[in-house]
């Protein structure tokens, strides 16, 4: 049996895990970044490359008001991006070589339901995009969207802004919550199991829904280690971004499989 046999033989029947588990996952999220630290940072480069070249070309085209629902919007498309760093750790776990080429160009399962998976993903994306506009023009009208000086006053420290923000926290937060549940173990679960990807969300939120305060957590630290990633104009990124892939590949086995990650604990030891 192959290490990515083993490791998708497991259960259908997700974990009750402990509150504190998701700073285990950190930990081992960690650990697993400086097993394979030119392989990890490389990956977390490329992401942060690609994020800052996607930004320029915002600015190039005037839409900076894309900005801000392109960067909520990673909480949607996040556990597909980071499907190569799941394959990082679980080859470090079973022992196989790891190269970038093989976090690349990952070999998973259910190759043709992953990418059915990725597509639903960036469908929603799209469709967070969309209702984005639509709520600034509810509170702002048809009006042209000012420069990106401009619009930090605007959205900021004005009635309608605010309302703005409001409203869109709260609307992104519900579907950024939801695609949460149905995604974060199923990217990693149709890397190693043949599934399809319909019971692939389904357990994953059943999973979810088992242990709410630990995902509610993880979900939090998730957001705040990316949004630093952010903050450092995307240098950041270079290593919270692999941290984070690497993290839920280890929340993924401890719910998902029961392998617990233990401090200082080296995986497939």
């Amino acid at each position: 049996m192959t290490g990515i046999d083993s490791i998708g033989s497991r259960t259908e029947e997700s974990n009750k895990i402990e509150p504190d588990a998701p700073w285990l996952w950190l930990g081992a999220g960690w650990r697993d970044l400086w097993r394979a630290p030119e392989v990890s940072l490389a990956y977390g480069l490329i992401f942060a490359a690609v994020s800052g070249l996607l930004t320029w070309s915002l600015f190039r085209l005037d839409l900076q008001y894309m900005l801000l629902p392109m960067a909520a919007g990673f909480m949607l498309v996040g556990p597909m991006l980071a499907v190569g760093l799941y394959e990082i750790s679980r080859r470090i776990e079973t022992g196989e070589p790891v190269t970038l080429r093989t976090a690349l160009f990952v070999a998973a399962r259910s190759p043709t339901q992953l990418a059915f998976l990725g597509a639903l993903l960036m469908l929603m994306l799209l469709a967070w995009v969309r209702v984005a506009q639509l709520i600034y023009a509810l509170f702002f009208g048809l009006t042209a969207f000012p420069g990106f000086e401009e619009s930090i006053t605007q959205v900021f420290f004005t009635a309608e802004g605010l309302g703005m923000l409001a409203i869109g926290t709260a609307v992104g937060g519900a579907i950024a919550t939801a695609v949460f549940a149905a995604a974060v173990f199923a990217v990693p679960m149709l890397l190693v199991r043949d599934k399809d990807a319909i019971s692939a969300m389904l357990e994953s939120i059943a999973a979810v829904r088992r242990n709410p305060w630990p995902l509610l957590v993880w979900g939090w630290l998730v957001v705040v280690l990316i949004a630093v990633g952010i903050a450092t104009l995307y240098i950041g990124l270079i290593v919270t971004f692999p941290l984070v892939g690497h993290a839920t590949w280890h929340a993924y086995r401890h719910v998902i499989d029961g392998v617990a990650p233990q401090p200082g604990h080296e995986p497939g030891s």
